[in-house]
C-alpha cells in the first residue's frame, strides 16, 4: 500500500539527500504505520521507497533506521522490512506521538495520553512541591501569570509555548527522571492541541486558575494542594476533549 505522495520538485536538486526531505519520508512512512495503511506484517523494501519519494538509497536506509530504532518495523534477510506488532512499538517516542495524533486514531491517543498524564502529572507537582528549586518555585509562578495574561488575550500560539514550558518545568523540578523524561511527550500533546483547533478561542478561567494553584502551591511547598490543582487541570482537559 502506498504510504504518500511527496512531490517530486522537492529533491530535484539534492537527490532526495536534504534533511528536509529525510524528515518529510520519515514523517510520511510513520504516519502511515501509526495510523494503519501500513499495518503489522506489511513488508517494506529499500527499492520501494526510493521509488516513490525519488529519494537516494541513502536517505531510505536511514529513513528505516529511524523507524527501527522506534521498533515501527523490523529487517531480516530475505524477507525485507516488515512493519512489527504495535504491542512492541515505543509509544513514548515524542515522534510516535505526534504521528499518532496526526492520523484518524487520533482520539485514542489523545485518550491514551491523558490518562497517563492523570496518573503522573499530579505525582510530578507534588515532588516538585518538596524537592523544586527556589528559582525553578519562582519561575513557575512567572509562567502561571504569563499564561493568565495571554489566555485572557486569546493569543494562543504563545500561550502554548508558556504552557509546554510551565509543564515542562513541572516534570524536570519533581526529582524523579523518570517523570522527567516524559515531557518531549506532553509538548506534543499539548502542540496537537492547539494545531488541531481543539483549544478554545481564550482558555477557560478555571483552567488558567489551576495553574496559578498550582505554582502558587508548588512556591508555598505544599505537596497535597499541588497534587490536587494538577487534577483540576486535567480533569478540565478532559471534560473539555469529551475524553472518557
Amino acid at each position: 500500500m502506498s504510504t504518500a505522495t511527496v512531490q517530486g520538485a522537492d529533491t530535484a536538486d539534492d537527490d532526495g539527500a536534504s534533511p528536509a526531505m529525510h524528515e518529510r519520508v520519515l514523517k510520511a512512512v510513520g504516519i502511515a504505520i501509526a495510523s494503519g495503511a501500513l499495518p503489522p506484517g506489511s513488508r517494506l523494501t529499500l527499492e520501494g521507497i526510493q521509488a516513490e519519494y525519488g529519494i537516494s538509497r541513502t536517505v531510505a536506509r536511514d529513513t528505516m533506521k529511524v523507524l527501527e530504532s522506534m521498533n515501527l518495523v523490523y529487517s531480516r534477510r530475505r524477507v525485507g522490512i516488515v512493519v512489527q506488532e504495535r504491542g512492541l512499538w515505543n509509544v513514548f517516542d515524542p515522534k510516535l506521538v505526534r504521528w499518532r495524533l496526526a492520523s484518524d486514531r487520533r482520539e485514542i491517543q489523545y485518550s491514551s495520553l491523558t490518562e497517563l498524564r492523570i496518573a503522573v502529572e499530579p505525582i510530578a507537582a507534588a515532588g516538585a512541591a518538596r524537592r523544586a528549586s527556589a528559582a525553578e518555585r519562582a519561575r513557575l509562578v512567572e509562567l502561571a501569570a504569563e499564561l493568565r495574561r495571554l489566555g485572557e488575550a486569546g493569543d494562543l500560539k504563545a500561550f502554548l509555548a508558556v504552557d509546554i514550558e510551565f509543564h515542562r518545568l513541572l516534570l524536570q523540578s519533581c526529582g524523579n527522571e523518570m517523570f522527567s523524561a516524559l515531557e518531549g511527550m506532553v509538548a506534543e500533546v499539548l502542540t496537537s492541541r492547539t494545531q488541531q483547533g481543539l483549544m478554545p478561542f481564550k482558555p477557560r478561567n478555571e483552567a488558567l486558575q489551576a495553574h496559578e494553584d498550582v505554582a502558587a502551591a508548588v512556591a508555598r511547598g505544599d505537596a497535597v494542594m499541588a497534587e490536587t490543582a494538577v487534577h483540576h487541570i486535567l480533569n478540565e482537559v478532559r471534560t473539555a476533549m469529551g475524553l472518557r
